[in-house]
């Protein structure tokens, strides 16, 4: 986990920098006020770089395996009908260490290809930033439908691309996006049928007894937490999902 940690926050470094920042700029500059004292001003490069770090956590997760594995988390809980258990907190969590275990051999590749050299000092920014987007690159690609990307592609005005690394960051991204969701969804789908079922017998019991004013929840929520603890359910969605990625080779 710490060769992970240390491996993203030297990806952080490498899109987070840029020429104008790597020059010394100073981040402050002081100068004097009309009316006395001291009046401060913040460079536009450095407002930029703050906006950029803000919204780097949800664009890196959103081309990750992250949105697939808390969708389908998500969809999980539903099915079951346990509410709010386990909380968002706890969701969240699992979803991030699951989404470092399948990305660790791409983030190791990003490591490798482009934030070391940059930060080593033996490529520059363009190279290195091209280099390191590279194996995400292949990663998205390999889990995004044909059909995805060719309809964002056309949603953007642009032709068949001759190989995979003529489409357009930002398109590949959107495209990933929407396959990640159907993904997500289908896998969900899956996942309710057993406790569908489930509801549909205790429901069909209690009417034929004659108890349609009790609540068939109420009734199949220990049945479905049953099933599910016997299956060892929550073993087999979280390997079933790591497993659901196309390797990048």
């Amino acid at each position: 986990m710490k060769s992970i940690l240390v491996k993203l926050g030297g990806l952080l470094a490498l899109l987070s920098s840029s020429p104008l920042w790597a020059a010394g700029l100073p981040a402050v500059t002081a100068g004097a006020a009309k009316g006395g004292g001291t009046e401060y001003s913040v460079n536009v490069e450095v407002l930029l770089l703050m906006t950029l770090l803000s919204v780097l956590p949800a664009l890196l997760l959103s081309m990750t395996a992250f949105t697939r594995i808390l969708v389908v988390f998500g969809l999980l809980r539903q099915a079951l009908g346990t509410g709010q258990t386990p909380s968002n907190q706890i969701l969240v969590g699992l979803a991030l260490l699951l989404s470092l275990f399948v990305m660790s051999p791409v983030l190791e590749r990003v490591y490798q290809d482009g934030a070391k050299p940059y930060l080593d000092g033996q490529m520059s920014f363009e190279p290195a930033f091209q280099a390191g987007v590279k194996p995400l690159r292949q990663f998205m690609l390999a889990q995004t439908r044909n059909s995805d990307l060719i309809s964002f592609a056309k949603i953007a005005g642009h032709g068949p691309y001759a190989s995979p690394d003529d489409v357009p960051l930002t398109v590949l991204a959107a495209a990933f996006m929407t396959s990640e969701l159907t993904t997500a969804f289908q896998i969900g789908f899956l996942l309710f049928i057993p406790f569908v079922i489930i509801d549909l017998v205790v429901s069909s019991v209690l009417m034929s007894m004659g108890m349609m004013m009790l609540s068939p929840m109420l009734i199949s929520l220990p049945f479905k937490l049953m099933l599910f603890v016997l299956v060892d359910g929550w073993a087999l969605v979280t390997s079933m999902l790591a497993a659901s990625f196309h390797a990048v080779g």
